[in-house]
């Protein structure tokens, strides 16, 4: 009997696990999508330039504020690239100073669109039109760091291969909505440049998509799933597709490959919707894929609302209040910010579209007066947030902010001491493997944080380089477990690679308290010599979290333990380390770390942030980053290790 209940349970679960593949390319067939969709030449997304009362609706200081800006930019000078901006990623690693120049001018572009939308008296078209032209004259659109890493390119662009990456996906939706909103504008100047639009983004978006394989689109060689640059460029994909392509046939044949190529980002997605990228990745990860549903739903009249039902995609929705630590901090693992800006308004809409309440009011609860600032990214998202302003801003405001979350396809832990608060002690602890999308060799990591305010820190990460996304990505000190709160095992630290897991892992709450427990030993090098290495970390709610590890060695000549923090701390007496915790808000705290002085010494290293990456740190944490050592003073092959922090 119990083995027929088994088999029910697991042929049911298969059967719904089935049922949730291909989530949006199965819907439809490609007859049924062309069908559905809205013809270009009926299409209005938006009102038209000439709908006048369509943008009446728009809020006057918005609209104020936006052609304020881009009035400063009547006689900006369209600046080239020079070839040697785009070598210097080879040269010296540097990405940003290509960046800064190919970010501005798309931004200022988007900046006059709107402008001219909004006042509609034409003085801006001739600069509209020179960003245009400079932007379509661009050997490459993408940024510099993304150019493959071969001889054959060294830096610059081979234009004879085009192919799409996150920058220049972007780059096509300000032209493409250039061409819905200024389109007979542009004509009246010259026709050359609708054109142009066309024959650049042709080549260099729509052609290579549809013909050749990109990375991105699918799992990896190794089988790791498509990050957040899937849902990324089919959202600019889509805008440009729909907008742009006037034969029917391509524009559905384009719709239809980009619901097959989404649905491998969302198939593999973790049912709990835990986002291995982070709350920083979230707003381009599953967030991308609320723009691609946005969008499809204004070009087919609603015929993808049911994508909102499905349980996957309302926790993949959720999970950017579940990751929340305090109003200004979230979960930072692996490449995350600790403080990543919220997209108030697009989260506000993601949670009235899954009927969140909660999410809704975790959205408004971070919403600002619209200045007209159109932002540096996702373009479009400007255009559904001037519609609903009015609605907005008269929302309910609150913070989730729950007592216990479990995230099992990630292996993630969130506890509180108080369910709504941010009074008190916080943890979260993860498990997982060491290939996820952003990895740092982090298993059995974990963070504490009290009040709201940091304790103890997962770094996260600093200024992109060349050096990030290469082999030599492990060469940077908080990408490695040494500089995260992990154990070194006889020198060995962890590696990288998805056979460096957790395993035997176990998640168990109460009232009470909340507790991961994780073997960390198979996440570190052979030279560790670990048999196991079962670590707890639990919150006993309104005392203290302790982290234990029981560990069994082959052999052992060193063990140290290492804690991260940001701020200053030293040893008040044998057994007690004090963390002088000084938050931007708040009142000052010591929090206590008691160890076993028989057992452990520790020592108190500030890291010396000096590198190209580092400058991202200090912007994060000012250069304010400790690391705490404790080392075992005699090691044994069989041995337990307790820390136990509390407020003083």
């Amino acid at each position: 009997m119990k083995k027929t209940m088994l088999f029910l349970a697991i042929l049911g679960w298969h059967l719904q696990t089935t049922a949730q593949q291909n989530l949006l390319s199965a819907k439809y067939t490609t007859q049924q999508l062309q069908e559905i969709l809205i013809p270009l030449a009926k299409w209005t997304p938006f009102p038209r330039i000439t709908d006048r009362a369509g943008w009446v609706k728009v809020d006057e200081a918005t609209m104020q504020g936006c052609i304020k800006q881009a009035a400063g930019y009547l006689t900006y000078q369209w600046p080239s690239i020079p070839a040697t901006t785009s070598l210097l990623i080879e040269r010296t690693g540097d990405r940003a100073s290509y960046e800064r120049i190919s970010f501005e001018k798309r931004f200022v572009l988007g900046t006059l669109i709107m402008a001219e939308v909004f006042e509609n008296k034409g003085r801006f078209i001739d600069p509209i039109i020179n960003g245009i032209w400079s932007i379509c004259e661009e050997s490459w659109w993408g940024a510099s760091a993304h150019l493959p890493r071969d001889k054959d390119h060294s830096g610059l662009m081979d234009v004879s291969q085009p192919f799409v990456e996150l920058f220049g996906a972007e780059t096509v939706t300000y032209l493409a909505w250039a061409d819905y909103f200024l389109g007979d504008k542009l004509d009246a100047v010259s026709p050359q440049i609708r054109k142009r639009i066309y024959y650049e983004t042709n080549n260099r978006i729509f052609q290579p998509l549809m013909n050749k394989p990109h990375g991105w689109m699918a799992a990896s060689a190794n089988g790791r799933p498509p990050n957040n640059w899937n849902p990324w460029i089919c959202s600019n994909w889509l805008n440009a597709a729909l907008l742009l392509e006037k034969d029917a046939t391509k524009r559905t044949a384009m719709v239809a490959k980009l619901l097959n190529v989404l649905d491998q980002f969302v198939n593999p997605y973790p049912q709990d919707g835990g986002c291995d990228e982070g709350p920083g990745y979230w707003g381009a990860a599953a967030a991308s894929l609320y723009d691609n549903i946005s969008m499809l739903n204004l070009a087919t009249n609603n015929a993808f609302t049911y994508v909102y039902e499905n349980e996957k995609v309302k926790n993949m929705a959720r999970f950017i209040y579940r990751a929340q630590i305090s109003e200004q901090y979230w979960l930072d693992f692996a490449d995350a910010d600790p403080q990543p800006g919220m997209a108030a308004s697009m989260i506000y809409r993601f949670g009235k579209d899954i009927h969140d309440t909660s999410m809704m009011q975790f959205g408004a609860y971070y919403r600002r007066p619209d200045d007209g600032h159109i932002g540096r990214f996702h373009f479009f998202r400007n255009l559904f947030e001037m519609f609903m302003q009015n609605e907005f801003q008269q929302s309910a405001q609150s913070l989730p902010l729950p007592a216990d979350v479990w995230f099992p396809g990630i292996q993630v832990m969130i506890a509180r001491d108080k369910n709504g608060s941010t009074d008190g002690l916080f943890v979260a602890a993860q498990g997982g493997h060491n290939d996820e999308s952003h990895n740092h060799n982090d298993v059995g990591n974990y963070i504490v944080y009290y009040n709201g305010g940091p304790v103890l820190i997962d770094v996260g990460r600093g200024t992109y380089t060349r050096k990030t996304f290469s082999d030599k990505r492990y060469d940077i000190w908080f990408n490695c477990s040494d500089y995260h709160n992990t154990p070194t095992i006889n020198g060995a630290n962890q590696l990288p690679g998805a056979k460096y897991k957790a395993e035997n892992v176990a998640y168990n709450k109460g009232k009470s308290f909340a507790e991961l427990s994780l073997d960390i030993s198979h996440a570190y090098a052979e030279q560790a010599a670990a048999t196991s290495w079962q670590r707890s970390i639990r919150l006993n709610r309104g005392k203290n979290v302790v982290v234990k590890d029981i560990y069994k060695l082959n052999s052992t000549n060193s063990i140290t333990e290492h804690l991260m923090t940001c701020y200053p701390a030293e040893v008040s007496k044998p057994g007690e380390l004090v963390i002088h915790c000084t938050p931007q808000k708040g009142d000052p705290k010591d929090m206590v770390i008691q160890y076993n002085p028989k057992q452990m010494q520790p020592t108190v290293e500030k890291v010396a942030l000096t590198s190209m990456e580092d400058v991202g740190v200090k912007e994060k944490w000012g250069d304010n980053i400790y690391r705490i050592n404790f080392t075992v003073t005699a090691p044994r092959t069989n041995d337990a290790i307790e820390l136990i922090i509390a407020p003083k």
